[in-house]
């Protein structure tokens, strides 16, 4: 079929989509309930938040979700907190020292650091927890992100036991950690989850078991009190929070709605006071009746469909998956289906990343047309004819929009090279397992979200031995790149080698990136000192009700 008539074809198939997509949606006037913040039965102010899927953890050193951060981020502190836009500050240390070398961080903790029980959090706390959370016995998906800690890399694993680890407690209030080498973005890993403290009594006690009200203990602003599956988790101020004076509001509530036509319209219905998101079909509707509800910001964090290279068909087989990315019509995603102001993504490293330039390959800025010729001769080389036209399946997690997104790319890998696409919708958890155990998936959704403003947290997830490594890609040229740049102390240097380490990775194309992020929430008007930050995290310490606001 001419090149022209294809283009006609996939536009024709993709425009039906969409027209099927928006109805009931984007046109229907929705009603908009005037409400007053909620209160806890006895009076003190409760936030509610919208929160996606149901938290897969709150174990600190096993989550993986944003769902799951976003409550942890309430719950606990590491030793390095983050303000309100997003930029690091101290949190349980009230300062640092770093020597000259860059290689030792001498920490010295707050004296009025408590847990939620009144006891004091120490030095050794991290080092117990920071131990804990390299253990392979913990099961960790995330413990490479310590690795620039001396001898992590040993112990995850398993070549060294975790008492080896680079950390130690001077005194009660003085913890030293020593890195293999000086790592420039270092003090940010120290406000992710996967570094912060756990109470050690209550995991001893409990195992597993330790997250539960009633058992967990914990450093942040809030406490955990209720948890109800695929409903909500309820979490009301610490009173030993070193910072609680300045805490305001006394309870957070975070809600599972997975649905985010659902949340929309519970937001609407004043049952809450912040969304997770904001459906695609009311974006339009959002910015027109609710433009100062409506909060919009650029995000480190890029959608992709990661591809499963230890299964066929995409095991050994580059040009299948080259062809894929190519038959991808990014710029009509984001302007017909998306329509957030998402940026389409032919590279894996999101703008807005400190000291890199984003990468690409080169076949991102030809024609469409061109494009789609060589989408098709790769297809033809990589499927003999007798298993042409090539069955794949696309999983996503729950979602109308990973639905309607995932229904637009099957049409134009339909149009463009006639694969034949099963869409397989699992709920977020099931996702997760599936993706992990790298058993039944071909293709998948996935988003990555920065952890920190530093190229490095995009490289690492596709090294060979992180565990959140979805795709099975292990190629020993990235990983060299990706070790070199670990210990790289020279910073244009290191610049270089995660820069070759992305072009090698596009060239291997074990994912499609699809496009960056921008993150769209709604926020009631009577909530105060929410600021849009490139991390999009919004910590409810930071935030306050005026009740007497609409």
């Amino acid at each position: 079929m001419p090149i022209r008539a294809v283009c006609s074809a996939f536009l024709s198939v993709v425009l039906v989509l969409l027209a099927a997509c928006s109805r009931g949606g984007e046109g229907e006037e929705l009603p908009i309930r005037v409400t007053a913040p909620a209160t806890l039965p006895d009076g003190r102010s409760l936030l509610r938040r919208g929160n996606g899927a149901e938290p897969e953890s709150l174990d600190p050193h096993k989550a993986q979700s944003t769902t799951s951060s976003n409550i942890l981020r309430d719950l606990y502190e590491g030793l390095v907190s983050e303000a309100p836009d997003g930029t690091l500050i101290p949190g349980v240390a009230e300062r640092w020292e770093i020597s000259e070398d860059g290689t030792v961080y001498t920490f010295y903790l707050r004296e009025n650091a408590r847990w939620s029980n009144g006891e004091p959090v120490t030095a050794e706390d991290f080092v117990y927890s920071l131990r804990r959370s390299v253990d392979p016995a913990t099961g960790s998906s995330y413990s490479a992100i310590l690795s620039p800690i001396l001898n992590a890399g040993e112990i995850i694993a398993g070549r060294q036991p975790p008492a080896a680890l680079g950390v130690e407690a001077l005194d009660a209030r003085t913890l030293r950690i020593r890195l293999k080498a000086p790592t420039p973005y270092f003090i940010g890993l120290l406000a992710h989850a996967s570094s912060y403290p756990v109470y050690r009594p209550a995991v001893e006690a409990h195992g597993d078991r330790f997250t539960q009200p009633g058992n967990a203990v914990s450093n942040g602003a809030y406490a955990i009190k209720e948890w109800v599956a695929l409903s909500h988790v309820l979490a009301e101020r610490n009173p030993h929070y070193w910072d609680n004076a300045n805490t305001r509001i006394d309870a957070v509530k975070f809600l599972v709605i997975d649905n985010a036509e659902a949340e929309f319209k519970r937001y609407l219905a004043g049952e809450l006071d912040m969304t997770e998101t904001v459906p695609i079909p009311r974006l339009d509707w959002a910015r027109r009746r609710l433009p100062a509800e409506y909060r919009t910001h650029p995000s480190i964090s890029t959608y992709y469909y990661g591809l499963n290279l230890e299964r066929p068909p995409f095991k050994d087989n580059p040009k299948l998956r080259r062809a894929l990315s190519m038959a991808l019509d990014r710029e009509t995603l984001v302007e017909k289906v998306t329509r957030g102001g998402e940026i389409p993504a032919y590279g894996w490293v999101p703008p807005g990343i400190m000291n890199y330039t984003m990468q690409k390959p080169d076949w991102a800025d030809w024609p469409r047309e061109r494009r789609l010729a060589e989408a098709k001769r790769l297809y033809e080389q990589a499927v003999p004819p007798e298993q042409r036209p090539l069955s794949i399946e696309l999983r996503y997690n729950t979602s109308e929009g990973h639905k309607k997104i995932a229904a637009a790319v099957a049409a134009m890998w339909k149009s463009a090279l006639g694969l034949k696409v099963t869409l397989i919708n699992e709920e977020w958890k099931v996702l997760l397992q599936n993706v992990n155990a790298k058993k039944v998936t071909q293709v998948y959704r996935a988003g990555w979200v920065g952890d920190y403003n530093d190229a490095f947290t995009f490289a690492e997830l596709m090294h060979s031995r992180f565990g959140l490594n979805g795709t099975g890609y292990a190629n020993p040229q990235y990983d060299a790149l990706v070790d070199a740049a670990s210990v790289e102390p020279d910073l244009a240097r290191r610049r270089e080698l995660l820069e070759a380490a992305e072009r090698q990775l596009l060239a291997d194309q074990p994912l499609i990136p699809v496009y960056f992020y921008v993150n769209k929430r709604m926020v009631k008007p009577y909530v105060k000192g929410y600021v849009g930050n490139i991390m999009n995290h919004h910590a409810s310490k930071h935030l306050w009700i005026e009740s007497h606001a609409k």
